[in-house]
């Protein structure tokens, strides 16, 4: 930038619904790098906020979980082309927010977009390895199927503001969920980035919504809230993560604990994030003669 420019500061807003409002608060928040200069600012947003993503995810959910399971691999395929394109930015924002080298940023974001790829890889595998056919003593099929629990509300990692975020969002979107995510407070660009990626993709809009903000002040709302049918404390703040699980319980949704420490996102991923929020059917066929 030239030395006689004003720099422009943004002020980056919320992805609810394939759009991007201000929160209805109006409420932001400075985002600075790791050692303290400023970035931007985020929206804050607010119990309102958080219930427009919630009726958003559900209103998606029907085409999202309805759609093929192929088409669902597309289009997380789809996201990590997107992701590829804006290469560059990704790697600065982490670099800047996580006080990473370059190459250590540059590792995070390849590994991020990988995620994207094994994922959508796995839609039209989950049938296979997750369900079946049962033996029964009788004129009848019987098949177990596994399906999407509904809507998921996700508080991503605070510290891995990327890799993390695509580690916990992407299964979720892979079982066929939808999903409200409260990004990492102190880290948010890369998940404003994301929700922009999200938007100039396939994914329909209402699939994924993106709150930045606090998630100790968002998740207790997001827990008790009776239309969310599953929650990933992934990201909770450590000391409220007990209270968040008993709010949950009200509604008796599904709850995935935060580890002890936050785990090494680079690893092999497996398929614990992905069984959490998927129910299994059994269907029952008699057989014709």
């Amino acid at each position: 930038m030239s030395p006689d420019r004003l720099a422009v500061r943004k002020t980056y807003k919320l992805y609810v619904n394939g759009a991007f409002p201000r929160s209805e608060s109006g409420r932001t928040y400075e985002v600075t790098d790791a050692k303290g200069a400023f970035l931007a600012n985020a929206a804050w947003a607010s119990r309102k906020d958080a219930r427009d993503a919630v009726v958003a995810a559900r209103g998606a959910f029907a085409k999202w979980s309805g759609a093929t399971a192929y088409n669902r691999g597309q289009v997380l395929y789809r996201v990590a082309e997107v992701m590829e394109g804006r290469h560059a930015q990704f790697c600065e924002e982490v670099a800047a927010g996580e006080g990473l080298s370059s190459s250590r940023a540059r590792a995070a974001v390849d590994a991020a977009i990988d995620r994207w790829v094994w994922y959508a890889g796995w839609t039209d595998k989950l049938g296979a390895v997750l369900g079946g056919a049962n033996p029964v003593a009788g004129p009848y099929f019987d098949f177990s199927l596994p399906e999407p629990t509904g809507v998921v509300a996700v508080l991503a990692p605070q510290r891995s503001s990327l890799l993390g975020l695509v580690s916990v969002l992407a299964p979720v979107l892979a079982g066929g969920n939808t999903a409200v995510v409260v990004s990492s407070k102190a880290r948010p660009l890369p998940a404003v980035t994301l929700g922009e990626v999200l938007a100039t993709s396939d994914v329909p809009g209402g699939v994924v919504n993106l709150l930045t903000g606090d998630a100790a002040e968002i998740g207790p709302w997001l827990a008790e809230h009776d239309d969310v049918d599953a929650i990933d404390l992934a990201g909770a703040p450590a000391d409220r993560a007990m209270e968040l699980e008993r709010l949950a319980a009200g509604s008796i949704k599904r709850v995935l604990r935060p580890a002890p420490e936050e785990p090494d996102w680079s690893a092999d991923p497996g398929l614990t994030r992905l069984t959490p929020f998927l129910e299994t059917k059994t269907v029952w066929h008699p057989i014709g003669l």
